[in-house]
């Protein structure tokens, strides 16, 4: 097969994070369907790709889909594109629709899809003959339920349904390829208020959490001997908005996350660097626990199972910081930073953005720098968003 579906293994199956992976002293954390933990709108992209406690947007589902109790408008949908690996091929790329509609004052219903296309792929067999060309995809259909549980705070619930087809299905002599599957939910809480902090202005202080992609382990073979995690994640962070005056407003925002899925250990190795096997098989655990473990427990486990103990555990959490400006909540400025350490991925970026509303229409755009020498997989990429929200009760828009 084509050198390109090897680097589609390395860059986006395994992660991005390529210098960490080669980084003898680094230890990131891998799982399945990476493409979940895309972030797929511009809005989010242009503030360092955060959104947990955002004001309510359309795209709420994939950041906090709490934030639908609070949304202004009656009913709206969007969609976005997201070009990946720009720089080395042309057709791999994220598309994002979403649709909300609020039943009533208390409590919203939404859905969305995300597809992630590969592109088209040559399978070639042993000898090097093709055998067919092939468009691997993975794809996942959300619905989620919000509902206010106080004047100031909302909880939703989401279910979600994940398809990856990594192999369309070409399976190679003496290996067992199949698409995989899994079932999965979300959790999330969000808090707003009108705060008045601030003598010389009106403010909003908002906050949220959110653990995502809680679900079953996903298999690429029909015999399921081998299951990986998804990356089930947790989401937190707050939000301060200033009102500056009638038609000004400048808001700050922190996304901290962390991969609640386990760490991989440190194996005992001979003096040939080959890992050292018990005698039923399995390698011997030098430094960390176990990772092949329930997705229970690994979620409570990702807490204190890194071999390097409580510091390498506080690397693992990596964090986002976004800036926005509205006048007349009609033009928009945006900006933020992307911080993850270097030895668990080291992607590093600010990101700059604009957005645009008019009546019921808004684009908004993103473009993302990155702040370390290697290259990130949207590096020279501009992604743009469209939002159409309908039926505002209130006379302003959720943003």
């Amino acid at each position: 097969m084509k050198t390109r579906l090897f680097l589609l293994f390395v860059l986006f199956g395994f992660g991005t994070q390529i210098k960490a992976q080669t980084n003898n002293d680094g230890n990131p954390i891998r799982t399945a369907v990476p493409f979940m933990m895309i972030g797929p709108d511009a809005r989010a992209g242009a503030m360092g790709d955060g959104g947990v406690a955002t004001s309510p947007d359309a795209y709420s589902m994939h950041w906090n889909a709490a934030k639908y109790a609070f949304i202004n408008e009656e009913n709206g949908f969007s969609l976005s594109y997201t070009p990946w690996l720009k720089n080395l091929v042309n057709d791999i790329n994220l598309s994002y629709l979403t649709y909300f509609h609020r039943l009533n004052d208390q409590s919203t219903l939404a859905f969305s899809m995300r597809y992630f296309s590969m592109g088209y792929i040559t399978f070639t067999d042993q000898t090097g003959n093709p055998v067919g060309d092939y468009k691997p995809n993975e794809f996942a259909i959300d619905g989620a339920y919000a509902r206010k549980l106080s004047d100031n705070l909302a909880l939703s619930v989401t279910g979600k349904f994940i398809y990856s087809n990594l192999t369309a299905g070409y399976s190679t002599p003496g290996v067992d390829n199949s698409a995989g599957y899994s079932v999965a939910a979300d959790v999330a809480l969000y808090w707003e208020k009108d705060v008045n902090w601030f003598q010389s202005m009106d403010a909003q202080f908002a906050w949220g959490l959110q653990i995502s992609n809680i679900g079953s382990k996903i298999s690429y073979s029909s015999s399921n001997i081998k299951r990986d995690f998804i990356p089930t994640n947790l989401r937190f962070g707050p939000r301060l908005t200033f009102h500056l005056d009638q038609y000004n407003k400048l808001s700050f925002n922190l996304d901290i996350n962390k991969l609640l899925v386990p760490t991989t250990p440190i194996y005992e190795t001979d003096s040939t660097g080959s890992p050292i096997v018990d005698a039923g098989g399995n390698y011997i655990i030098a430094k960390g626990m176990n990772p092949d473990v329930s997705v229970v427990k690994g979620m409570v486990q990702s807490f204190y199972d890194a071999p390097g103990g409580f510091k390498e555990e506080m690397q693992e959490f990596y964090m986002s910081f976004g800036a926005e400006y509205w006048y007349n909540n009609v033009f928009a400025v945006r900006g933020g930073y992307f911080y993850e350490n270097k030895y668990k991925g080291d992607r590093q970026y600010v990101t700059l953005g604009l957005g645009l509303r008019y009546n019921v229409f808004g684009i908004d755009f993103s473009y993302l720098i990155p702040t370390v020498s290697y290259q990130n997989p949207m590096e020279n990429t501009l992604r743009f968003s469209l939002v159409f929200n309908f039926g505002s009760n209130t006379g302003n828009r959720s943003y």
